[in-house]
């Protein structure tokens, strides 16, 4: 077991110093040219691999070019060529949906508030930070993905189980300059060492300050499971 640091914003800032000396490069892992692409690449991706996503929008985003061509695409062809991708037929109604309305709505583009991202369908505040973030350099929160939501919680950052909640806390201890980073940092290390399954705690920097470490302790904190 490791021994977290006295505050969870000492905790936190160290996490980020040596996650960032971890993975100097991290960024997102998403293929896009735009921003509808990076909307729709991001609602593909819920509950679905970005590896996967990303050799699936290949042919995608080459069939169809722009809001107009998604919003009048037959809906049973869409989903034909998500199949792949985990709830295809939900998310191909979700992204005809989006595109009709951002027609209908926004003139074709995608809007910049969260109030409006969160109002397209398939669109709820963990895909609208990330198009704020990496399609209009608007950073007003954290993204929570399984992997944000892992490692916080293992490393005692939060005890609160829902995303909306976690970033609440996130948001109160991560430096405000590294809340988009933060969330490639974790992803990157969720991925490589902190995975759901059988964490490799023997090879993780973070080990020594972790209070899910196993060893003398019993419990993974993500889970309440026990190890």
């Amino acid at each position: 077991m490791g021994t977290p640091l006295e505050t969870r914003r000492e905790q936190t800032v160290e996490v980020v110093d040596r996650l960032e000396a971890e993975y100097p490069d991290s960024t997102i892992s998403l293929r896009y040219a735009n921003r509808l692409e990076l909307l729709i690449a991001v609602i593909l991706s819920a509950q679905c691999t970005d590896q996967r996503v990303n050799e699936e929008t290949k042919h995608l985003f080459e069939t169809y070019d722009g809001a107009e061509d998604y919003a009048n695409a037959d809906q049973d062809e869409l989903a034909e060529d998500l199949n792949s991708i985990t709830y295809y037929n939900n998310k191909a109604k979700y992204i005809r949906s989006a595109c009709e309305t951002i027609l209908e709505d926004h003139d074709g583009e995608v809007p910049d508030t969260m109030d409006e991202l969160t109002e397209l369908s398939g669109v709820g505040r963990k895909t609208a930070n990330v198009v704020l973030q990496h399609g209009h350099d608007i950073v007003e929160g954290i993204v929570v993905d399984t992997h944000v939501q892992r490692l916080s919680r293992r490393l005692g950052l939060t005890e609160e189980e829902y995303p909306e909640r976690i970033e609440q806390d996130l948001i109160e201890i991560v430096p405000e300059d590294d809340w988009q980073q933060f969330t490639h940092l974790c992803i990157d290390h969720g991925r490589a060492v902190c995975t759901a399954q059988n964490p490799d705690c023997a090879d993780c920097v973070l080990a020594d300050i972790c209070p899910s470490e196993k060893g003398d302790v019993e419990i993974d904190l993500a889970s309440g499971d026990a190890w």
